[in-house]
Formats: structure tokens, sequence, C-alpha cells
């Protein structure tokens, strides 16, 4: 059925990656190595999340003293941001496990989580299993998906979609309902029977992110690996961690923008014969263009790191047992501010990219449509108009935000 080996606790390697670190720095780099393979479809996911396994990099934010990066939560959006800029399909990978791993860090206490926390202190990486097609109230967490009693365990059947990272990882937590109504988290692994991912993930952007279906037919699930939501550990505005996640890779793309735009226009030699200056280096509307990209870079990063101190503020709350819910709601409001602007200043500088390297630089070898394709697609995962009304709505008549998924 998929069991957790009780050892595995017993066994933890050692040398997990630290914050800063030359071993970080080398896998940032090999991650950037391998990105034009990647995107153009000559490569997969699969040796960077290699790479990322034996970096140990699934328990960053584990305390050291547990074998793990011991990173803070600011460090953690640090190493978001620098993957991002190197291949943003990787972090976004890893977006549903460093979440996971969150919860669990501050759930312990629960049976299901001090069993599953082992897991990841022995390397292995855990996906999700939430969004369904056909429900009416996207983000309610109701759906079609059941867990039925079968003796003294369990069986899980129904279908989720943009289960990003599955494809890749070792278990997952599937949102699910019981006969009786419950709400509850299901662990099952990847490879047991019944359990079929699927790479069939279409998007225009984030191709390599696997970000498709996985269906569950029938499988097997142990009493103990089941979690009845009514009993988890919450918190007010439980979604800002993914939401700011999300916001960081696009201020990660934007880095990579900003230094695809210095080398176009110090790549280039000639320029037009109409042109301020004749050398594209010495053109000050290029030099223009070059300083607006950067400055968008700038304060794109600025944004998603003053949010991300204050998340880390609150959450060291409730690491504590006593969760500062006006943190939590300013981290919030911090969190949805930076994706209103990033979103729009992010696409505006992916179509500006082009103004400073010409022709050449819209040719399928230069590959710097992948920049506006996946910006595009990250911010579909929550209109910024949304956020952007319940902001306006909160300043003009104090209207709470919302504070479940998708917000």
């Amino acid at each position: 059925m998929g069991t957790i080996d009780s050892t595995l606790a017993e066994n933890l390697r050692p040398g997990a990656v630290q914050p800063g670190s030359a071993a970080l720095r080398e896998l940032v780099a090999a991650m950037a190595a391998g990105a034009p393979a990647r995107d153009r479809g000559e490569a997969d996911a699969r040796d960077a999340i290699a790479r990322v396994r034996a970096a140990r990099l699934g328990v960053f934010r584990v305390p050291g003293a547990e074998g793990g990066g011991g990173a803070t939560l600011p460090q953690l959006y640090e190493l978001v941001l620098d993957l991002a800029e190197a291949d943003s399909n990787i972090p976004h990978i890893l977006r549903n496990h460093f979440a996971f791993v969150e919860k669990a860090l501050r759930a312990r206490h629960l049976p299901p989580y001090r069993r599953w926390i082992e897991v990841v202190q022995a390397g292995e990486l855990f996906g999700l299993g939430a969004s369904e097609l056909g429900t009416q109230n996207v983000g309610d967490g109701d759906g079609r998906t059941r867990l039925e009693p079968a003796g003294r365990a369990w069986r899980l059947t129904g279908t989720k979609y943009y289960s990003t990272g599955n494809l890749y990882f070792d278990h997952v937590i599937v949102n699910a309902k019981t006969p009786d109504g419950r709400l509850v988290g299901a662990r099952v692994s990847v490879r047991q029977p019944g359990v079929d991912v699927r790479d069939d993930w279409d998007g225009i952007g984030q191709r390599q992110t696997a970000s498709g279906t996985t269906v569950f037919t029938n499988v097997e699930v142990a009493p103990e690996d089941v979690l009845i939501l009514a009993d988890d550990v919450k918190i007010g505005h439980s979604a800002t961690f993914a939401q700011l996640y999300l916001t960081t890779l696009i201020a990660g793309i934007l880095r990579r923008i900003a230094k695809d735009a210095v080398a176009l226009v110090t790549g280039r030699t000639r320029n037009y014969y109409h042109a301020v200056a004749a050398r594209p280096a010495d053109d000050p509307l290029l030099q223009q263009a070059v300083g607006e990209l950067q400055s968008a870079a700038y304060v794109a990063e600025a944004a998603v790191l003053n949010a991300a101190a204050t998340l880390g503020d609150a959450f060291d709350t409730a690491l504590a047992g006593e969760p500062d819910n006006a943190l939590f709601e300013e981290a919030a409001q911090r969190a949805a501010k930076a994706k209103v602007v990033i979103d729009r200043l992010a696409l505006q500088s992916a179509t500006q990219l082009f103004d400073v390297g010409g022709a050449s630089a819209a040719t399928q070898r230069a590959q710097l449509d992948r920049h506006w394709r996946n910006i595009r697609t990250i911010a579909s995962h929550n209109p910024g108009l949304y956020k952007a009304r319940a902001l306006g709505n909160h300043a003009i008549n104090g209207v709470p935000l919302p504070s479940a998924a998708f917000f």
C-alpha cells in the first residue's frame, strides 16, 4: 500500500546544502547551464531534480540540528529568486514540496505530520493533489475525490489537475472526502498501484513542470496516512506562502530578463543608420531601455523579499505556538500588492527586451520568448485583478481580504 519505511529517520544523510554556501551556488549554476536544452525539449527536468535530491534541497527549511539546511523563510525565497533566474521550471516544480514542509514543521505534533516529516528528512519529496475540474467555486476545497473505508485501510479514487511536480516526486498528499462528508488529506506513494501521474501539461509556458493530471484508482491508503482536515493546524491566510512563491518566480525571471538585455546590447555590433549612435552600447535609447529593465528587476526583488520578511516573522509566531493573525494579514497584503504590480511590470519587461535586441532577438535559437510565456503562465495561476479588487475594497471599506486558497 505504499508504506513508509519506519527506519528512514534513523538513516538521515548528512550534507544538506546550506544557505549562501558554495554548494548552493554550484547547484543554481548547474540549473542555469541545463535550462536552454530543457526549454528546447532536448532534455527534461529529471536530471535537474536528481541534482536537487543529491544536494538535499528538500530539507532546506528543516533545522540544521535535524539534518536540514536550517534556512529562514526569507532565505528560502532568496533561493527561489536565484533558481527562477536560472530556470523558473525547477523552483516551480518544488513549490508544493516546500509548502508541505512549511506546514509539517508547524504541525509535527500531529501523528501524520510527525511520520511524514521523517520521510522529508530522509530526502524524499512530497507533491499535492488538490485542484479539480468541474467545481463551481475554484479553491473552496470541495471535490469529487473519495476516500472509502476498506477493512482496516482506505481506498482512494479521483482525478486531480494542475498537479505540478508529482511526476518527479515520491509522495502525494491528496485532498479527498469520506462517505460521511469529512475532508481529509491522504498520503499515497507516486509508485504504488492505482496512481497514474500523466505528463499531459500543454501550457504555453512552464513546460517542464509536469503540471498535468494525476489519477487515483482504488489506491490503498494506510490508516496512519490519513489526516482529518478539521484536526489540522490552521493559520490565517494560509495561501500566502504559495502565492508569494509564484510572484517570486516571476521576480526571478525579471532578473534574467535584465541580464539578457545587457547581453543583447553588448553583443550587438551593428545599429540602424538612423540610430542615435553607431555602436549599440553607446546608444542612449538602448541604455535607457536596459536601465528600465534593471530597475524593474530591482523593484520586483525588493517587493517579494519585503513580503517574505513579514511572512517569515508571522511563521515564527506560528512555530512558537502563538500565531500572530495581524502579521499574517500584513504578509497577505504585501504579497498581494507585490503580485498586482509585478505581474504587469514583468510582462511589459518581457516585451521590452525585444526592443534592445533587434530582429535577431526573435529567433527560435535565442529562446527569449520563454520569458513572456513563463511569466504569463505563472501569473495566470490567480488573476491579479481579483487581488487588486480585494485590496481596494479593503482600503476603502475595511472588508477583510480573502483568507483561503488562491489569495
